[in-house]
């Protein structure tokens, strides 16, 4: 029996699920926060949503609450003090095992339809969320509002798609008839039914709370498993939103709510209790080497989805648009203060220089031209703002500091004065030139705004060092520039080999740190960066698994 709720938004499922096989553009989910669009009162409904969230207590009615914690901090500088429920852990875990029969029962078609419209609801409050992402992560309110919400919510229902697509292979029941000759065949009937793996773990990032936390929810939840949401201790808003706005949707089911949870804790001992509890099946993380190590190492009880940390590169062989070619890599370095799984790290540059079309430029002059470009780009104190964003974390502002012990400095980071925001860190890029064999000092993720113009032999160098770079230390994406075939299809064979996306000369309004829901991939699972993908079958398939029984029939 179809389910309200599937029927309600099926024309959605049915575009999303065209689109994941077209990989053209699509989405349901307008990116311009236009009052066209979501209403004219919803810009100012959205942040009197979001403030009035601010020093209260933000109410779940989750079980076995043991105290309230408020330990952001905005990285803009203004008072938070929004105190959310400790729930012990066990206690969680126990509370989701209960409401998963009720889950599986509503069936594929019952589950889709809530995750549809617990999306629904999230775009419909795209506003409050943006707000949210805002002044947790230190995004600027463009990108706040596009990756925290619409963004997010197609990566989301990629995931939906993903598993509809997976789940819909399987019929319900089948009338299984074996021929037997002159005897009366063997006849039974049999039924399957999709049955989730366990309880979920999604752990969330400081830096995108919502952009690399839905495609694991949504997975989860919709191939039958209820979900705990760990949220970044520095970004628990956005996520306390989305786990609230789906126990409404659930309740109003009549489904437990504790089928969606969320798990704030004080003590990193928690967390991994959490990760190695053995109800929980699958885990999903993004963030650093060290604690998704762990999670590799120990969890072993649980399929691991990891995204972590890589030193993503683009090689400058040849452009035959300099001027175009330095503006895309300005904007590639600047957006979000390099705070992106996705940005660019290490520039490779021949030593003897490149062909362009305004002459030969030699290795100095490109990292001479590229400072200036980034330098001309963030000259408006009010684009720089709007671009950098804010510095997340204290780490991050301390690499930013000691990045000039890497190599020599061709841009110094400079710290731009904010006219909303007095008391936020905003810094611009840090650029820095060294050679190939300082592996030191470009060979691993400095996160935040620091880059490295790195000196190789020539444009096969260039290749050969991008591909062992991948290889050994990872990458979510890649570029090059290059006029000539052969370079090209070099590059493209060392990344099928090494298992990295690829962006090839860009010098329009694509970059290379940019993802499309739909039609990019994020995330190979081929090199040390990730071991799964945003979003194929492979992401979602393992989470759930057919439970047949059968019995004779006449």
């Amino acid at each position: 029996m179809s389910h309200p709720l599937f029927e309600k938004h099926q024309a959605t499922l049915d575009a999303a699920v065209a689109a994941i096989h077209g990989r053209g553009y699509w989405t349901p989910y307008p990116e311009m926060p236009s009052p066209k669009v979501y209403g004219e009162t919803a810009a100012d409904d959205g942040k009197k949503a979001f403030e009035a969230c601010l020093g209260k207590e933000f109410e779940l009615g989750q079980p076995g609450i043991t105290g309230w914690t408020s330990p952001e901090r905005s990285p803009y500088g203004i008072a938070l003090d929004v105190r959310y429920p400790v729930s012990t852990p066990a206690v969680l875990v126990e509370a989701a095992q209960a409401a998963m029969p009720a889950w599986r029962k509503v069936g594929a078609q019952g589950r889709v339809g809530v995750c549809l419209e617990i999306l629904d609801r999230l775009n419909k409050r795209s506003f409050e969320i943006a707000h949210a992402v805002m002044m947790t992560s230190g995004q600027g309110w463009m990108m706040a509002f596009q990756a925290g919400g619409p963004h997010a919510q197609d990566r989301g229902l990629e995931a939906v798609a993903w598993a509809w697509a997976e789940m819909s292979k399987v019929p319900a029941e089948t009338v299984w008839e074996k021929p037997q000759g002159k005897n009366p065949p063997l006849k039974m009937q049999k039924h399957y039914e999709i049955v989730g793996r366990g309880v979920a773990l999604v752990i969330g990032c400081g830096t995108f709370p919502t952009w690399n936390t839905y495609p694991g929810l949504f997975a989860a939840l919709a191939t039958g498993n209820p979900v705990i949401v760990k949220a970044h201790s520095n970004a628990i808003l956005p996520a306390a939103l989305t786990v609230r706005i789906a126990r409404e949707v659930l309740a109003e089911q009549g489904l437990d709510p504790n089928t969606v949870t969320l798990a704030v804790v004080d003590k990193r001992a928690d967390t991994q209790a959490l990760a190695t509890d053995p109800a929980v099946k699958s885990i999903d993380f993004t963030g650093s080497n060290v604690f998704g190590q762990w999670l590799l190492d120990n969890a072993r009880q649980a399929q691991v989805y990891a995204e972590l940390a890589g030193v993503n590169n683009v090689v400058i062989e040849s452009t035959d648009n300099y001027k175009a070619m330095l503006r895309n890599l300005a904007f590639t370095l600047s957006l979000y203060a390099g705070q992106m799984c996705t940005t660019t790290q290490a520039i490779l540059v021949p030593a003897g220089g490149i062909d362009t079309d305004q002459g030969r430029k030699s290795f100095d002059e490109v990292a001479a031209d590229l400072a200036a470009a980034i330098d001309k780009f963030l000259a408006d104190p009010a684009t720089a703002t709007a671009v950098l964003g804010a510095i997340q974390s204290e780490a991050t502002l301390a690499r930013i500091d000691e990045a000039g012990e890497y190599g020599k400095v061709v841009l110094a980071s400079r710290k731009v004065e904010h006219a909303d925001f007095p008391k936020a860190e905003v810094r611009t890029p840090v650029l820095l030139t060294c050679d190939a064999a300082d592996e030191k000092s470009y060979m691993e993720e400095r996160f935040g705004p620091i880059s490295f113009i790195v000196k190789v032999a020539d444009g096969a160098a260039a290749v050969a060092l991008s591909e062992r770079i991948v290889r050994e230390h990872g990458a979510l994406t890649v570029g090059i520039y290059s006029t000539r075939p052969e370079v090209l299809e070099a590059m493209t064979e060392a990344t099928l080999r090494a298992g990295v996306a690829l962006s090839i000369n860009l010098t329009g309004g694509v970059f290379v740190n940019q993802s499309a829901a739909f039609s990019d991939y994020h995330g190979v699972g081929m090199n040390p960066a990730a071991n799964a993908s945003y979003s194929d079958a492979a992401f979602v398939a393992n989470r759930f698994r057919v439970v047949q029984r059968r019995y004779h029939v006449e």
